[in-house]
């Protein structure tokens, strides 16, 4: 077991027995400072204080009553867990803060009671489902590829796609770091003129496909169709595990996730 695993194991130990302390790498990451590599980070910097008082002893617990700080800046805790569904714009980055002073998903969520961070990234040009939350523990879960959670996307590229690069897609494609396992790959149209779809490009033939992968590489949707001959026009995630567009959102906006979609996201990663 490693010590990322180990390491959730024990939260859920504390939880089960009662504690009110809590280690202060998981309050950090659940009140969406930070991922709990980076909060190891802080801490190990120095940057991170409780009650006053410096902290370099990674595992340190913290109760409800301690302040604890980041830089200076009093960190606001929520004891409750919130989980929504955000339909990502075009345009909007997948972090809490962007040097580049562009629009963050962090942003859109200002409104809603708890500091909540995303699940995953979806590159700025890329639309879709994008879960929110401060629920630390599965927002780790739904990430790590051991649990193989599938995301689908809409898929537009020059067409027509042959057959070969749809068995390529299938059978899993070479990229720099290494194969990808094998995608689920299903036509959703035959070729569509260019006034059909809202993208900028020369040529007037599309086609679109769904494609689900349950791994989470670097742009890899994108990186994938490049490696068999077609460059990805636009990319939309339209499915994340057991949600979907059903319900439908309008880009930017968002909502809050049902008991019962929650029950199934925790189900899906083994917590009950």
């Amino acid at each position: 077991m490693d010590v990322e695993h180990k390491d959730l194991h024990q939260d859920l130990n504390e939880e089960f027995a009662g504690e009110t302390a809590e280690r202060l790498q998981k309050v950090l990451a659940q009140a969406g400072v930070a991922s709990r590599r980076q909060v190891e980070r802080l801490i190990a910097e120095g940057r991170v204080t409780v009650n006053g008082e410096k902290v370099s002893v990674m595992g340190t617990k913290v109760s409800s009553g301690d302040a604890i700080c980041v830089d200076g800046a009093l960190i606001e805790r929520s004891d409750k867990l919130y989980y929504y569904l955000l339909n990502k714009p075009v345009g909007v980055v997948t972090t809490a803060r962007d040097p580049q002073g562009r629009s963050t998903v962090v942003e859109i969520m200002q409104g809603v009671p708890a500091r909540v961070y995303p699940v995953g990234r979806l590159d700025f040009d890329t639309a879709g489902l994008l879960v929110m939350t401060n629920d630390g523990e599965l927002a780790h879960r739904l990430m790590h590829p051991s649990y193989g959670v599938e995301k689908t996307y809409r898929v537009w590229v020059h067409g027509p796609v042959g057959i070969n690069a749809l068995e390529q897609l299938r059978q899993g494609v070479n990229l720099s770091d290494g194969k990808t396992a094998p995608a689920k790959v299903v036509r959703r149209s035959g070729l569509q003129q260019r006034r059909t779809v809202a993208v900028d490009q020369k040529s007037d033939s599309f086609e679109v496909l769904e494609v689900t992968i349950h791994e989470g590489k670097n742009r890899q949707v994108r990186r994938m169709l490049g490696a068999v001959g077609y460059p990805v026009v636009k990319l939309e995630r339209i499915a994340f595990g057991p949600l979907n567009q059903e319900r439908q959102l309008l880009p930017g906006n968002y909502r809050s996730l049902t008991k019962e979609e929650v029950q199934k996201l925790r189900a899906l990663v083994g917590l009950t």
